[in-house]
Protein backbone atom coordinates (compact mmCIF):
# COMPACT_ATOMS: atom_id res chain seq x y z
CA UNK A 1 0.00 0.00 0.00
CA UNK A 2 0.80 3.63 -0.69
CA UNK A 3 0.98 5.98 2.26
CA UNK A 4 0.96 9.09 2.02
CA UNK A 5 2.43 11.26 5.54
CA UNK A 6 1.47 14.93 5.14
CA UNK A 7 3.76 15.94 8.56
CA UNK A 8 2.85 19.86 8.42
CA UNK A 9 5.13 21.62 9.73
CA UNK A 10 3.61 23.24 12.42
CA UNK A 11 1.92 26.55 11.54
CA UNK A 12 1.18 26.21 7.94
CA UNK A 13 -1.72 24.44 7.35
CA UNK A 14 -4.16 24.38 10.28
CA UNK A 15 -5.80 21.44 8.95
CA UNK A 16 -7.11 22.83 5.81
CA UNK A 17 -5.29 20.09 3.45
CA UNK A 18 -6.62 17.01 4.76
CA UNK A 19 -10.49 19.13 5.18
CA UNK A 20 -10.03 19.29 0.86
CA UNK A 21 -9.40 15.88 0.35
CA UNK A 22 -12.09 14.72 3.13
CA UNK A 23 -14.89 16.93 1.17
CA UNK A 24 -13.79 14.12 -1.36
CA UNK A 25 -13.58 10.97 0.37
CA UNK A 26 -16.37 9.12 -2.12
CA UNK A 27 -14.43 10.13 -5.60
CA UNK A 28 -11.32 8.98 -3.90
CA UNK A 29 -12.46 6.18 -2.62
CA UNK A 30 -13.91 4.89 -5.96
CA UNK A 31 -9.68 5.31 -6.91
CA UNK A 32 -9.00 3.34 -4.74
CA UNK A 33 -7.24 6.52 -2.17
CA UNK A 34 -8.30 6.28 1.51
CA UNK A 35 -8.94 9.84 3.37
CA UNK A 36 -9.89 8.76 7.24
CA UNK A 37 -10.11 10.78 9.47
CA UNK A 38 -7.74 12.15 11.64
CA UNK A 39 -9.91 10.89 14.90
CA UNK A 40 -9.21 7.57 13.58
CA UNK A 41 -5.79 7.68 13.66
CA UNK A 42 -3.56 10.65 15.03
CA UNK A 43 -4.66 9.37 18.52
CA UNK A 44 -4.38 5.48 17.44
CA UNK A 45 -0.75 6.61 16.09
CA UNK A 46 0.77 8.29 18.71
CA UNK A 47 -0.52 5.69 20.65
CA UNK A 48 1.50 2.88 18.71
CA UNK A 49 4.45 4.49 18.68
CA UNK A 50 4.87 4.85 22.55
CA UNK A 51 4.06 1.65 22.40
CA UNK A 52 7.47 0.80 20.51
CA UNK A 53 10.10 3.19 21.62
CA UNK A 54 13.13 0.87 21.49
CA UNK A 55 13.34 -1.61 18.46
CA UNK A 56 10.77 -3.23 16.23
CA UNK A 57 6.67 -3.25 16.29
CA UNK A 58 5.07 -6.49 17.94
CA UNK A 59 3.88 -8.93 15.38
CA UNK A 60 0.71 -7.65 13.37
CA UNK A 61 0.55 -4.18 14.73
CA UNK A 62 0.77 -2.93 11.01
CA UNK A 63 -2.47 -4.71 10.01
CA UNK A 64 -4.46 -3.84 13.61
CA UNK A 65 -3.19 -0.26 13.13
CA UNK A 66 -4.64 -0.48 9.71
CA UNK A 67 -7.95 -2.65 10.44
CA UNK A 68 -8.59 -0.27 13.14
CA UNK A 69 -7.94 3.08 10.51
CA UNK A 70 -9.45 1.57 7.51
CA UNK A 71 -12.20 -0.87 8.78
CA UNK A 72 -13.75 -2.64 5.64
CA UNK A 73 -12.41 -0.28 3.61
CA UNK A 74 -9.89 -1.14 0.41
CA UNK A 75 -7.45 0.89 -0.47
CA UNK A 76 -4.39 0.92 -2.46
CA UNK A 77 -3.13 4.73 -1.38
CA UNK A 78 -3.77 5.53 2.29
CA UNK A 79 -2.98 9.55 3.03
CA UNK A 80 -2.76 10.03 6.98
CA UNK A 81 -1.81 14.65 7.72
CA UNK A 82 -0.28 15.56 11.11
CA UNK A 83 1.64 18.60 12.14
CA UNK A 84 2.57 16.04 15.32
CA UNK A 85 3.61 13.77 13.37
CA UNK A 86 7.19 14.36 14.08
CA UNK A 87 7.09 16.47 16.91
CA UNK A 88 4.60 18.88 19.43
CA UNK A 89 4.82 22.14 19.41
CA UNK A 90 6.45 22.61 22.86
CA UNK A 91 9.28 20.15 21.90
CA UNK A 92 10.29 21.84 18.55
CA UNK A 93 13.39 23.04 20.00
CA UNK A 94 13.87 20.17 22.37
CA UNK A 95 17.38 19.43 23.36
CA UNK A 96 18.44 22.49 21.63
CA UNK A 97 18.31 21.27 18.07
CA UNK A 98 15.50 22.18 15.60
CA UNK A 99 12.64 19.34 15.41
CA UNK A 100 15.54 16.82 16.91
CA UNK A 101 12.74 13.87 16.94
CA UNK A 102 11.88 14.44 13.60
CA UNK A 103 13.79 11.66 11.64
CA UNK A 104 13.24 9.46 15.25
CA UNK A 105 9.64 9.62 14.94
CA UNK A 106 9.25 8.74 11.15
CA UNK A 107 11.70 6.29 11.58
CA UNK A 108 8.95 4.70 14.20
CA UNK A 109 6.38 5.06 11.70
CA UNK A 110 7.94 3.68 9.05
CA UNK A 111 8.94 0.09 10.87
CA UNK A 112 5.46 0.35 12.36
CA UNK A 113 4.20 0.25 8.09
CA UNK A 114 7.11 -1.59 7.05
CA UNK A 115 6.61 -3.27 3.58
CA UNK A 116 4.42 0.18 2.38
CA UNK A 117 5.44 2.42 0.15
CA UNK A 118 5.80 5.61 1.78
CA UNK A 119 6.26 9.18 1.06
CA UNK A 120 6.07 12.48 3.02
CA UNK A 121 4.68 15.66 2.27
CA UNK A 122 6.00 18.79 4.41
CA UNK A 123 5.70 22.75 3.87
CA UNK A 124 8.34 24.65 5.31
CA UNK A 125 7.69 28.49 6.82
CA UNK A 126 10.30 31.58 6.81
CA UNK A 127 11.33 31.26 10.44
CA UNK A 128 10.93 34.82 10.82
CA UNK A 129 7.30 34.40 10.94
CA UNK A 130 7.53 30.19 12.11
CA UNK A 131 8.75 31.01 15.64
CA UNK A 132 6.43 33.79 16.77
CA UNK A 133 3.56 31.53 15.34
CA UNK A 134 4.89 28.11 16.65
CA UNK A 135 5.70 30.31 20.21
CA UNK A 136 1.81 30.91 20.13
CA UNK A 137 0.90 27.00 20.50
CA UNK A 138 2.70 26.70 23.27
CA UNK A 139 1.70 27.52 27.13
CA UNK A 140 3.74 28.39 29.85
CA UNK A 141 6.91 28.79 28.97
CA UNK A 142 9.33 31.64 28.33
CA UNK A 143 10.40 32.18 24.57
CA UNK A 144 14.04 31.22 25.87
CA UNK A 145 12.92 28.53 27.10
CA UNK A 146 11.23 27.34 24.22
CA UNK A 147 13.90 27.83 22.33
CA UNK A 148 16.05 25.67 24.60
CA UNK A 149 19.58 27.20 23.58
CA UNK A 150 18.70 27.61 19.68
CA UNK A 151 19.45 30.85 17.93
CA UNK A 152 17.47 32.01 15.64
CA UNK A 153 19.59 32.76 13.05
CA UNK A 154 20.90 29.13 13.20
CA UNK A 155 17.36 27.39 12.11
CA UNK A 156 17.89 25.53 8.87
CA UNK A 157 14.91 23.79 7.53
CA UNK A 158 17.35 22.15 5.25
CA UNK A 159 18.93 20.49 8.25
CA UNK A 160 15.68 18.53 9.42
CA UNK A 161 15.04 17.45 6.11
CA UNK A 162 18.78 16.20 5.58
CA UNK A 163 18.41 14.53 8.99
CA UNK A 164 14.87 13.19 7.90
CA UNK A 165 16.36 11.82 4.71
CA UNK A 166 19.55 10.20 6.51
CA UNK A 167 17.26 7.97 8.74
CA UNK A 168 14.85 7.13 5.92
CA UNK A 169 16.73 7.05 2.15
CA UNK A 170 14.52 5.33 0.17
CA UNK A 171 11.05 7.78 1.56
CA UNK A 172 11.02 10.34 -1.36
CA UNK A 173 10.10 13.81 0.23
CA UNK A 174 7.97 16.63 -1.12
CA UNK A 175 8.61 19.81 0.34
CA UNK A 176 7.41 23.38 -0.47
CA UNK A 177 7.10 27.24 1.11
CA UNK A 178 4.55 28.00 3.08
CA UNK A 179 4.57 31.45 0.92
CA UNK A 180 4.08 29.99 -1.77
CA UNK A 181 0.91 27.40 -1.01
CA UNK A 182 -1.65 29.78 -2.79
CA UNK A 183 0.09 29.38 -5.88
CA UNK A 184 0.75 26.01 -5.92
CA UNK A 185 -2.07 24.68 -3.76
CA UNK A 186 -3.87 22.42 -6.63
CA UNK A 187 -0.94 20.86 -7.04
CA UNK A 188 0.07 19.86 -3.82
CA UNK A 189 -3.58 18.57 -3.47
CA UNK A 190 -3.97 16.85 -6.57
CA UNK A 191 0.01 15.33 -5.60
CA UNK A 192 -1.34 13.92 -2.22
CA UNK A 193 -4.17 12.56 -3.89
CA UNK A 194 -2.86 11.23 -6.63
CA UNK A 195 -4.97 13.13 -9.25
CA UNK A 196 -3.90 14.38 -12.83
CA UNK A 197 -4.24 18.21 -13.93
CA UNK A 198 -7.96 19.21 -13.97
CA UNK A 199 -9.82 16.65 -12.52
CA UNK A 200 -12.56 17.82 -10.70
CA UNK A 201 -12.56 18.12 -6.59
CA UNK A 202 -14.67 20.05 -3.80
CA UNK A 203 -12.58 23.12 -2.33
CA UNK A 204 -9.84 23.09 -4.44
CA UNK A 205 -9.93 26.91 -4.38
CA UNK A 206 -10.67 27.09 -0.20
CA UNK A 207 -7.24 28.38 0.57
CA UNK A 208 -7.85 30.97 -2.20
CA UNK A 209 -11.30 31.87 -1.15
CA UNK A 210 -9.53 32.52 2.76
CA UNK A 211 -7.21 35.29 1.63
CA UNK A 212 -9.39 36.53 -1.81
CA UNK A 213 -12.27 39.26 -2.02
CA UNK A 214 -15.63 37.56 -2.68
CA UNK A 215 -15.50 39.95 -5.66
CA UNK A 216 -12.04 38.28 -6.30
CA UNK A 217 -13.43 34.63 -6.10
CA UNK A 218 -16.45 35.42 -7.93
CA UNK A 219 -14.32 36.87 -11.05
CA UNK A 220 -11.65 34.43 -10.69
CA UNK A 221 -14.19 31.19 -10.86
CA UNK A 222 -15.75 32.96 -13.94
CA UNK A 223 -12.48 32.98 -15.73
CA UNK A 224 -11.61 29.66 -15.43
CA UNK A 225 -15.02 28.36 -16.19
CA UNK A 226 -14.43 30.28 -19.42
CA UNK A 227 -11.09 29.77 -19.78
CA UNK A 228 -9.93 26.72 -18.57
CA UNK A 229 -6.01 26.50 -17.91
CA UNK A 230 -4.11 24.05 -19.46
CA UNK A 231 -1.47 22.67 -17.04
CA UNK A 232 -0.51 24.07 -13.31
CA UNK A 233 1.57 26.55 -14.57
CA UNK A 234 -1.35 28.59 -16.67
CA UNK A 235 -3.42 28.16 -13.58
CA UNK A 236 -0.76 29.72 -11.10
CA UNK A 237 -0.32 32.67 -13.70
CA UNK A 238 -3.99 33.35 -13.57
CA UNK A 239 -3.95 32.85 -9.72
CA UNK A 240 -0.96 35.19 -9.05
CA UNK A 241 -2.97 37.56 -11.78
CA UNK A 242 -5.83 37.54 -9.26
CA UNK A 243 -4.19 37.66 -5.69
CA UNK A 244 -2.32 40.32 -7.10
CA UNK A 245 -5.75 42.85 -7.67
CA UNK A 246 -7.71 41.13 -5.11
CA UNK A 247 -6.01 39.66 -2.05
CA UNK A 248 -6.97 40.22 1.24
CA UNK A 249 -4.57 42.34 2.46
CA UNK A 250 -4.33 41.20 6.39
CA UNK A 251 -4.72 37.83 5.22
CA UNK A 252 -1.62 37.51 2.77
CA UNK A 253 1.21 39.64 4.98
CA UNK A 254 2.87 37.95 7.67
CA UNK A 255 4.44 40.37 10.54
CA UNK A 256 8.33 39.70 10.69
CA UNK A 257 8.48 39.73 14.92
CA UNK A 258 9.21 37.54 17.84
CA UNK A 259 9.98 38.00 21.58
CA UNK A 260 13.50 39.72 21.80
CA UNK A 261 14.28 39.74 18.27
CA UNK A 262 15.40 43.19 16.28
CA UNK A 263 14.01 43.96 12.82
CA UNK A 264 17.44 43.83 11.47
CA UNK A 265 17.62 40.10 13.03
CA UNK A 266 14.53 38.93 11.43
CA UNK A 267 15.36 40.55 7.95
CA UNK A 268 18.71 38.92 8.26
CA UNK A 269 16.87 35.59 9.36
CA UNK A 270 14.53 35.87 6.19
CA UNK A 271 17.86 36.13 3.82
CA UNK A 272 19.00 32.89 5.30
CA UNK A 273 15.90 31.04 4.27
CA UNK A 274 15.83 32.47 0.79
CA UNK A 275 19.40 30.45 0.93
CA UNK A 276 18.34 27.88 2.60
CA UNK A 277 15.86 26.71 -0.42
CA UNK A 278 18.53 26.29 -2.45
CA UNK A 279 20.48 23.93 0.03
CA UNK A 280 17.35 21.98 0.05
CA UNK A 281 16.91 21.72 -3.70
CA UNK A 282 20.05 19.97 -3.54
CA UNK A 283 18.91 17.58 -1.23
CA UNK A 284 18.85 13.70 -2.98
CA UNK A 285 15.14 11.98 -2.97
CA UNK A 286 13.47 15.82 -2.03
CA UNK A 287 11.23 17.02 -4.52
CA UNK A 288 10.73 21.08 -3.98
CA UNK A 289 7.53 22.54 -6.00
CA UNK A 290 8.11 26.25 -6.35
CA UNK A 291 5.31 28.45 -8.35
Amino acid sequence: MQVILHIGAHCTDDNLLIGTLRKNTEMLAERGTAVPSPSKYRKLLHEALLAMPQGSPKAGARDLFLKMVLGDQKADRLILSNENFINFPHRIFDGGSFYRLAARRLKSISDLLAGDELEIYMAIRNPATFLSAAFSKVEGRSFPDFLDGVEPMDLRWSDVIRRIREAEPDIPMTVWCNEDTPLIWTQVVRDIAALEHGSKLKGGYDLLRSIMTPEGMTRFKAYIGQNHPQNEMQLRRVIAAFLDKYAMEDAIEEELTAPGLTEQTLIAMTEAYEEDMFEIERIPGVTFLTP
